[in-house]
């Protein structure tokens, strides 16, 4: 009798979970279409994320599980790498200078939003700095737990940094002409069905490996990696059918959108003032060295804006997609962020947050 119970129980705990995924999605395609009706700037991911995050934040417990999840970050990878063209590799050689620079960039941020949260809010210089880390959110949530940092209040200005960041950079890019309002449709013709099982294939493949090895982002960046190759390579020509695209764009947006269904209302309100103060710090210090850069060297100003923008790799890298933005000068430069940020925050932590001893009294 127990085990039939416990049976149900976990039969109606699993109904629960699938139809949680559908109304994410189902409210997130309505929101990417509509703004995609609209010829809204970054339609599809922008709209899914605002529709979805308005739903999570009006109470309604939506969800992306972790395989949809990893579907979606696949397919993404893969239509980033199919545009992957030699006249894109041949704007490599701009990379060294402009990853040297946002890793300056990234330091100088990170302590100004903490110094920011420190002065302004009164918080303690750990979870100050923690905040005002951009990207690499896991390794951040991790190193908060350890040290004692405010956790939910980190949750906030992490988040929110993100979300406005891919709501509102296409709609900037689009008003300062940086980037046009309306891009033209990706003219793109569609891999064959034998070029496509070895798109998956070889892009399934090498995210695997990367993920034993613990890379960054290793759904994205695996498929990213295996699809530029062999578009690069002419081994492949086309990509995936446009309406898959579409898919995964929604489901980057919505997965963004989904992370306010975690987050308790009080504690939003409470830190949203120090979410939108670090932030603006945060961008200012990006905007100097993407005027520097903008001013010295050939690159776009479109590619360097989005590359050094503060937000979440597969948002950015979404936002590239859909702007005809180079994914790959976008990419390496997110991958490179990440990994500063793996590497330095640690040891900036243990040099000027609180004291271990403080944390475990």
């Amino acid at each position: 009798m127990k085990q039939i119970t416990a049976a149900m129980a976990l039969s109606s705990e699993s109904r629960a979970k699938i139809l949680n995924m559908l109304e994410t999605l189902v409210i997130g395609s309505a929101g990417g279409l509509l703004f995609l009706w609209a010829n809204l700037p970054g339609g599809l991911i922008s709209g899914a994320m605002i529709a979805v995050g308005a739903a999570a934040l009006a109470g309604r417990p939506l969800s992306v599980p972790a395989h949809i999840t990893q579907t979606v970050l696949v397919l993404l990878g893969i239509s980033i790498g199919s545009v992957v063209s030699r006249q894109l590799i041949q704007h490599m050689g701009a990379y060294p200078l402009t990853i040297g620079l946002l890793a300056l960039a990234t330091f100088c941020s990170t302590f100004g939003s903490s110094l920011y949260l420190q002065r302004r809010h009164g918080w303690d210089r750990t979870s100050a700095f923690l905040a005002g880390s951009p990207g690499a959110l896991s390794q951040i949530t991790i190193l908060a737990v350890e040290r004692g940092a405010d956790l939910p209040a980190i949750a906030v200005v992490q988040t929110m940094r993100v979300i406005i960041l891919t709501a509102a950079l296409p709609l900037v890019l689009a008003l300062t002409g940086v980037a046009p309002s309306a891009p033209p449709t990706m003219v793109m013709a569609v891999a064959s069905p034998l070029e496509l099982l070895e798109l998956i294939g070889a892009s399934l493949a090498l995210a695997l490996c990367l993920r034993l090895l613990k890379f960054p982002a290793s759904w994205m960046f695996g498929a990213m990696i295996a699809s530029s190759v062999l578009h690069g390579a002419g081994w492949v020509e086309g990509g995936l059918p446009p309406w898959v695209r579409g898919v995964a764009l929604v489901g980057v947006g919505s997965l963004i959108g989904s992370r306010f269904a975690k987050m308790n209302a009080k504690v939003l309100v409470g830190h949203i003032h120090a979410a939108l103060g670090s932030f603006a710090i945060a961008i200012l210090i990006s905007g100097i060295f993407v005027a520097v850069i903008a001013l010295t060297t050939q690159v776009r100003v479109s590619d360097v804006i989005v590359a050094f923008a503060p937000g979440a790799m597969d948002a950015m890298l979404a936002l590239a997609l859909t702007l005809h933005i180079d994914p790959i000068f976008v990419g390496a430069h997110h991958l490179s962020r990440f990994v500063f940020v793996t590497i330095a925050t640690p040891g900036i932590v243990h040099l000027f947050g609180r004291p271990q001893d403080d944390v475990d009294d």
